[in-house]
């Protein structure tokens, strides 16, 4: 492959999308030390203050989604398009790119579209059970679809869509190594069950009002707990920090929070569930209802219909959460099954598989 790699990455909104595409292009990087990578995102959205965080440069296009009810701001979406898509122009024509690859979210739809009229080699990386209607629409054009879940198939062009599951950090693959520092980086015994509760980095209110709901039954369990709080609800939370409940607004090991826990509590987005099914523990998935066609639930769906996870959708949290949680936590050999089961569902080598079919897109465009 020639040298002075020159790929565009396009994707964001939520960390769903900017995650893996950091993660494809951390592989590009360590596999071609010279590529040229330029990140594509909406303006305003996080991808923005977390592109440049992990070292790359990114442009912003002036897009949003469109609101599925009534609203005044869906009247201004066709001037969004269209600027994006000249912004789209003339990016392509400036940065030259060799490749363009989408994962998901707004800003991935003008800039692949313009892409793929240009005839440029083009990837999309779709997370979900349930493509959104981005990739939905790209993928009929697209040159390679790089998905999660067999199921998608369905919905994308089966004869260009590969199983690749999503990319994932590379250091939870060994966490079952590091429980006994982990419990010492949390400050936690080596003799209770630990939880790990998981709301996403804003936080989810419906689980953390759960928690605080639930925090005598697990201390009368003997229980001890790392909750992830969240930005949005720590200051409201924080206070139940102490010796068994490690309240966090974040948490960035990780891979220390996965090894420590016994059991996890989380959303099931795409990248939590990857990330879940490689580090091969029990889980108790609580579905967010507030994103687009329930994919969560999908999500996790996918995984439970293996016996390799429970779920809870949060109607059902008042009348179900007690029995179902704390039996499982007492049930030995359940646990071990569905830790072992989830496990059986990893593609931990997704990242890599990814970047081998973006080179291969490129040597057959250069032939």
């Amino acid at each position: 492959m020639k040298k002075g790699l020159r790929v565009i990455l396009s994707g964001g909104g939520t960390g769903g999308h900017i995650y893996p595409a950091i993660a494809i292009a951390d592989e590009i990087k360590r596999r071609h030390p010279d590529a040229d990578i330029l990140f594509v995102g909406a303006k305003d959205r996080m991808e923005m203050e977390k592109v440049p965080q992990a070292g790359y440069d990114i442009e912003g296009l002036w897009i949003s989604g469109v609101d599925r009810s009534f609203s005044l701001k869906n009247f201004i979406f066709p001037f969004k398009l269209m600027s994006s898509l000249s912004k789209s122009r003339k990016i392509i024509k400036r940065f030259k790119p060799d490749i363009v690859i989408g994962t998901g979210g707004f800003a991935s739809g003008p800039l692949l579209r313009v892409a793929i009229s240009k005839g440029l080699p083009t990837l999309i990386q779709e997370q979900n059970s349930l493509p959104g209607i981005t990739n939905r629409i790209l993928a009929k054009y697209a040159d390679t679809i790089c998905a999660a879940y067999e199921k998608v198939k369905n919905v994308f062009p089966p004869e260009r869509t590969i199983i690749t599951g999503n990319p994932v950090r590379q250091d939870l693959l060994e966490v079952n190594q590091l429980r006994e520092e982990a419990l010492e980086h949390f400050n936690l015994s080596k003799d209770k069950k630990t939880v790990l509760v998981l709301g996403g980095s804003l936080g989810a209110r419906r689980v953390n009002r759960l928690i605080e709901n639930e925090l005598k039954r697990f201390r009368d369990e003997d229980v001890q707990i790392i909750w992830q709080i969240g930005k949005l609800y720590f200051d409201e939370y924080k206070k139940y920090d102490s010796v068994t409940v490690r309240a966090k607004e974040f948490i960035n090991r990780m891979d220390f929070a996965y090894a420590a826990a016994d059991v996890i509590i989380s959303r099931a987005g795409a990248g939590s569930v990857s990330e879940l099914c490689i580090v091969g523990k029990p889980v108790l998935f609580i579905p967010s209802p507030n994103v687009a066609e329930n994919h969560q639930a999908k999500n996790a769906l996918a995984v439970t219909e293996h016996d390799a996870a429970l779920m809870i959708t949060e109607d059902e949290l008042t009348e179900r959460f007690e029995p179902c949680f704390f039996s499982l936590l007492k049930d030995e050999k359940r646990l071990k099954r569905f830790g072992e089961n989830i496990k059986k569902l990893a593609l931990p080598n997704a990242t890599s598989d990814i970047v081998d079919e973006v080179e291969k897109l490129i040597k057959k465009n250069n032939k």
